[in-house]
């Protein structure tokens, strides 16, 4: 791994923290936000296949939380481009010892991190101020009929949100609360 990415492992097995170290000098700032052999190490061996961008207009608006199905399950990398947010990631993976715990971290524009969000980890996010713009790099194409989520506001969960819940996606409201029968996702 580069000397300018440092890996900070969390409480949750794959769940990581990536601080970046960009160049700095009186003309401004270079930042390497990719490097296939790095991230590679980081996604279980497997490439970058898709890159995403979301904007989301308004602070409070929440997203998530989502993931994908095997045998379409993705590693996610999340980085924050503008604004702050507060990013999660939910351990789903049956047999886990972290089953159904979760980890956040704020996310902002201003500090060079990356969250990694394992294969069987669910992602969502708050958005902390106005006009955030998140950068996804993932190891499996979006494939609609493997979409899984969990509601935001599930009280088996209990996560704090750091601000009221404010704007979600029909389908994320909609999304059913985990039941007792749910054992996780299977690799």
């Amino acid at each position: 791994m580069s000397a300018r990415l440092v890996r900070h492992p969390t409480a949750i097995a794959g769940v990581e923290v990536i601080a970046r170290t960009p160049l700095a000098d009186a003309r401004g700032v270079f930042e390497r936000l990719y490097c296939a052999m790095d991230l590679a190490a980081l996604g279980g061996g497997r490439p970058i296949v898709q890159i995403n961008r979301s904007l989301t207009r308004a602070r409070g608006t929440v997203r998530g939380l989502h993931y994908q199905r095997p045998p379409h399950a993705e590693t996610k990398f999340v980085t924050c481009l503008r604004g702050a947010v507060w990013d999660l990631a939910l351990d789903l993976r049956a047999g886990s010892p972290t089953f159904l715990q979760w980890h956040a971290e704020r996310l902002e524009a201003e500090r060079p991190t990356t969250l990694v969000i394992p294969e069987g980890c669910a992602h969502g996010f708050q958005t902390l101020t106005d006009d955030c713009e998140l950068l996804y790099l993932h190891t499996a194409p979006h494939v609609p009929e493997a979409e899984g989520g969990v509601r935001v506001d599930d009280p088996r969960l209990a996560i704090p949100w750091p601000l009221p819940l404010g704007e979600r996606s029909a389908r994320d409201r909609a999304l059913a609360l985990l039941d007792d029968e749910f054992r996780g996702i299977a690799p």
